[in-house]
């Protein structure tokens, strides 16, 4: 099956990033570091040590803009991926220091995985589904209000919701779903982490 082609913000973003163009990286942090910093969170259960990353990522980004490669997925994935390794690293130096257990860096890995699972799931499902969960989870509209605010039948609408939660379901089941392009094709985990 063919890669399909990322978005031209994509392309262009690295391109600009690739010219050094400081603008771009001030784009690009000003449209993922929520999403970074959450991640990063979530596996450290820190807000300093999630700064931390947040700094490092985006310090990764703009000293080695040709390390993204488009024909692996989306940006925003590969700054998801990124940013998973960057705090699993870091949470198992935390466990070398005794700062934490092994069986608590390991559920906090499982975890984030789930959370970047679900979060590349969302991202890359067809638009008529992610605009249904939006409305009915970020908005808290039922399947009425969300089939009037899409313009389509309440079955319809229905139908969308319901295929939209059977894909995000499989982020929690192991290895459910696809693993959003932790750095590879394939979906598998780079283990050199960062190149």
């Amino acid at each position: 099956m063919a890669t399909p082609a990322p978005p031209r913000w994509d392309r262009k973003m690295q391109q600009r990033l690739a010219r050094g163009e400081e603008a771009a990286l001030a784009e690009l942090y000003d449209r993922y570091a929520s999403l970074v910093h959450s991640l990063a969170h979530r596996v450290m259960e820190d807000d300093e040590a999630a700064d931390l990353i947040t700094r490092e990522v985006f310090g990764y980004v703009w000293e080695n803009p040709d390390a993204y490669d488009p024909r692996d997925g989306s940006l925003r994935s590969w700054i998801a991926s990124l940013t998973q390794r960057h705090a699993v690293s870091q949470l198992r130096q935390y466990e070398n220091r005794g700062r934490s257990t092994p069986a608590e860096v390991e559920e906090r890995v499982r975890e984030a995985n789930t959370a970047a699972r679900a979060d590349f799931i969302v991202t890359s499902m067809p638009t008529p589904l992610r605009a249904a969960l939006e409305l009915a989870y970020r908005e808290r509209l039922d399947y009425r209000a969300a089939a009037a605010g899409l313009g389509v039948s309440e079955d319809e609408a229905r139908r969308r919701l319901r295929l939209g939660l059977q894909l995000l379901s499989t982020a929690m089941e192991p290895g459910g779903g696809p693993d959003q392009g932790l750095g590879r094709p394939g979906g598998r985990p780079d283990p050199r982490g960062p190149r």
